[in-house]
């Protein structure tokens, strides 16, 4: 059966055909890529099991940064409560939440590529960009704030590429109001899980703004369009400024999300590296994140190549890649913090990678046979086939699928905190962030400092040695070494030596006496 017939069934076909694909491929990608998956007995990645426990303690009256402290935005914590709604113990919520986005993202990946390639086409390589990017080491254990992310950089990418081509073929095009609030919303959404990635929306705006005030000479109308951008951004923070207003103080939302990051998690302040040191960071950065992602790297070089040098574009054209990528970049590193997922974002550029690419083969196709091939049934199994060969291939989790859950740190102190035969234990989780056994014992957090923080302060580390001194919680989960003080009211129950991308740690569990 053809995916695409004739012009005159091509919408009735897309509306039927595609969003399934779109949905399966999802679920192929993200069932080997995410350890949310089935696939995994457990996604024992210490960020996704905090932002799961913020969202379990959101949902049952705690409010965050004020009752339980994590320094994320609250649309994250908020998704992560509703896939607590689904199930209290496991993260088969989180799998289903990741399948929506991801067939969000595929969507918008399609629409990218269909800016400058045929629809069949499209339909062919937007699951394997998106494979790309889910088996990439900067998409880690999955379930990563920058994973909620990507739909809205893929969607913001296409709103800005749809509005250049526009322009192009129409120098008097104006980009309508409504388009300029939803990249708002969009930029708002991100200001609210992660505002690192806001340098790619400051980019698309000001490029907007250029091209109104440059090509289309109207100060007026840019300044204009930027306040509907500005409105549409607002739009996201009014829950939270009315949620935050009624159960706590607006401050707590300040200084767990702005003020801890700002001047606790980075070195922006008056005591860091000078321009050029910067400068010199950022460079080591880009090249330690090509070793780490050299797949979606070297596409995302050759996107900007392409992007400068094709023929037959307007010169403001040329730079649009550039600026969004330049911005982003920015955005996420300037502060001087580095780990692995943070690249996430950068990837989505993969796909303008994959525009020359997808080009030159719609030549060799037309040249060899019939291009209608390409629509149907076989070469949409041909995606999903090289969409799971390349999972296989660079998923940095496959190898976790082998572990057996009986030997597994979670299963064995689970265990042992059911048949204390406590009602409601309460655990504190020290040395780490959050070790997952708050989610798969199914407690709720009973303090602020419910594990131990990277940030620059002693506060955590204080209020932490004070929680053991107080014997406040019933069980305390370490690892690497005993807490100081431990022993004077708790006892060792077990422990467990683990290795985990190749470091080699001592998980320990302790009762109160």
């Amino acid at each position: 059966m053809k995916l695409i017939v004739t012009k005159t069934k091509q919408k009735d076909n897309y509306i039927s055909y595609t969003p399934i694909f779109f949905f399966v491929t999802s679920f192929l990608i993200l069932f080997l890529g995410t350890k949310s998956s089935p696939y995994y007995i457990y996604n024992n990645w210490c960020d996704a099991n905090s932002y799961f426990s913020v969202g379990k303690a959101m949902f049952n009256g705690l409010a965050p940064y004020k009752d339980i402290f994590d320094q994320k935005g609250m649309y994250l914590y908020f998704l992560y409560g509703l896939c607590y709604l689904v199930s209290h113990t496991t993260f088969i919520g989180v799998f289903i939440m990741e399948l929506i986005i991801g067939f969000i993202d595929i969507w918008g990946l399609f629409k990218i590529l269909k800016t400058h390639l045929s629809e069949s086409l499209s339909l062919f390589l937007a699951p394997i960009s998106f494979a790309i990017i889910v088996s990439s080491y900067s998409f880690y254990m999955g379930g990563s704030a920058e994973e909620f992310c990507l739909p809205l950089y893929i969607w913001g990418l296409y709103l800005i590429l749809d509005y250049c081509k526009k322009v192009s073929s129409d120098n008097k095009y104006v980009m309508p109001n409504k388009i300029l609030i939803t990249g708002g919303v969009l930029a708002g959404l991100v200001a609210n899980i992660k505002f690192t990635g806001l340098g790619f929306f400051f980019g698309w705006m000001a490029y907007i703004f250029f091209i109104i005030v440059l090509v289309q000479k109207q100060l007026v109308k840019a300044l204009q369009s930027c306040l509907w951008f500005l409105l549409g951004m607002f739009i996201p923070f009014i829950p939270w400024i009315i949620y935050f207003d009624l159960k706590c103080d607006l401050y707590w939302w300040y200084w767990g999300y702005v003020d801890i990051n700002v001047f606790s998690y980075s070195n922006l302040g008056a005591d860091g590296p000078g321009i050029f040191e910067r400068i010199y960071n950022l460079a080591k950065i880009a090249l330690w994140t090509l070793q780490d992602n050299p797949v979606w790297f070297i596409l995302l070089i050759i996107g900007v190549g392409y992007s400068i040098f094709r023929l037959r574009v307007k010169s403001y054209e040329r730079l649009l890649i550039v600026v969004l990528l330049g911005f982003l970049f920015l955005g996420i590193y300037i502060g001087g913090s580095r780990l692995p997922y943070y690249a996430l974002p950068l990837s989505v550029f993969n796909v303008i990678g994959l525009l020359p690419m997808g080009l030159g083969l719609e030549k060799i196709i037309k040249k060899i046979t019939n291009p209608s091939w390409i629509s149907s049934s076989v070469s949409i199994v041909l995606s999903a086939i090289i969409s799971i060969t390349v999972m296989y291939t660079l998923s940095m989790n496959i190898p976790d699928h082998n572990l057996k859950k009986e030997d597994h740190y979670l299963t064995k102190f689970t265990e042992i905190i059911k048949e204390s035969r406590i009602e409601n234990p309460t655990l504190l989780n020290i040395n780490c962030l959050d070790a997952g056994l708050y989610t798969t014992a199914d407690i709720i957090p009973n303090c602020q400092w419910f594990q131990t923080q990277t940030i620059n302060s002693n506060i955590p580390y204080n209020a932490q040695d004070r929680y053991i001194s107080d014997g406040l919680t019933d069980f305390v989960i370490a690892s690497k070494y005993y807490p100081v003080h431990i022993e004077d009211n708790y006892k060792l129950v077990s422990e467990l030596p683990w290795s985990q991308e190749g470091y080699d740690i001592v998980y320990y569990l302790f009762q109160k006496k």
